[in-house]
């Protein structure tokens, strides 16, 4: 199984979503709290190439995007040959 990891904070509905999904697919995620002004929000922000918001998803290693993106790869067909 693939290497999940997710830069969330607690009252985010769309870190919720996309944990929701990987929830419903069975799949273990590592989530990261990095809440504004946190180093684990620096180091997310390093990581996805600038991005502030959260969640932020990496797929072993590969940066999958926000929630948004992950719902659009969904869609697509093309999250489970990631996992």
């Amino acid at each position: 199984m693939a290497n999940v990891e997710i830069y969330t904070q607690d009252w985010c509905p769309y870190c919720s979503r996309a944990k929701a999904l990987f929830d419903k697919k069975g799949v273990a995620y590592r989530e990261i709290e990095a809440p504004n002004g946190s180093a684990a929000r620096a180091e997310s922000i390093e990581r996805s190439g600038g991005i502030t918001t959260v969640p932020q998803i990496f797929i072993d290693g590969q940066h999958i995007g926000g929630c948004d993106d992950l719902m659009a790869l969904e869609r697509a067909g093309k999250v489970d040959p990631l996992l």
